[in-house]
């Protein structure tokens, strides 16, 4: 007589439909882990994050904030739709306001966002650098930050970039390394120094 295997528990993962998951797909499969993202049709899971990454949102969001004009508000960790196969959630958005209908919104739609902003982490630093940044693009979001932590002082870099609307595609237009000071999508003057992360 033989023993019959046992388990303490079992993990049953979803298994993707043949053309891939949708947008609604990311809003009505049961038990996703929170912060899924939908990339080309892929559900992508969030790993823990460093505290620079949890950090440098809570900076970047309170700066915004000070100076944002009424006919925007500031979001983090919110699904952007790009399109039916695409649902990324970029570290920080500035959307317009009226897309904001009350508190149970769990998306915005591309074209209500004005920047989004992704703060690099080592697990996703392919997606952070160029598939993100390239479906933003072809989605018509006018501006785009890409924060990274570099040299051992762990000292945080932003790179600013803005949509050409011919090429459909971001162009480079500053690097801020102590100071974040720009004048899109509005007037933003944000100390990013490595004292000002420690403060948090």
């Amino acid at each position: 007589m033989t023993a019959e295997p046992t388990t303490s528990h079992s993990s049953r993962w979803p298994v993707p439909p043949q053309d891939g998951y949708t947008v609604d797909d990311l809003f009505t499969l049961p038990d996703l882990p929170p912060h899924t993202e939908l990339i080309d049709g892929s559900l992508v899971f969030v790993s823990p994050q460093r505290d620079f990454h949890s950090t440098m949102i809570d900076l970047l969001v309170t700066g915004l904030r000070s100076t944002a004009p009424p006919e925007v508000k500031v979001r983090r960790e919110m699904t952007v739709v790009l399109n039916r196969r695409n649902g990324p959630e970029p570290d920080v958005s500035v959307v317009r306001t009226e897309a904001v209908t009350g508190p149970d919104v769990t998306r915005y739609q591309a074209a209500d966002v004005l920047l989004a902003v992704e703060v690099v982490s080592p697990d996703s630093e392919a997606r952070d650098r160029e598939a993100k940044p390239h479906k933003y693009a072809t989605a018509g979001i006018p501006h785009f930050w890409l924060v990274e932590m570099t040299g051992t002082d762990q000292h945080p870099v932003v790179r600013v970039h803005e949509l050409d609307p011919v090429t459909k595609a971001y162009a480079l237009t500053g690097i801020h390394h102590d100071r974040l000071k720009t004048g899109v999508p509005f007037p933003v003057d944000i100390d990013i120094s490595a004292d000002a992360l420690k403060e948090l």
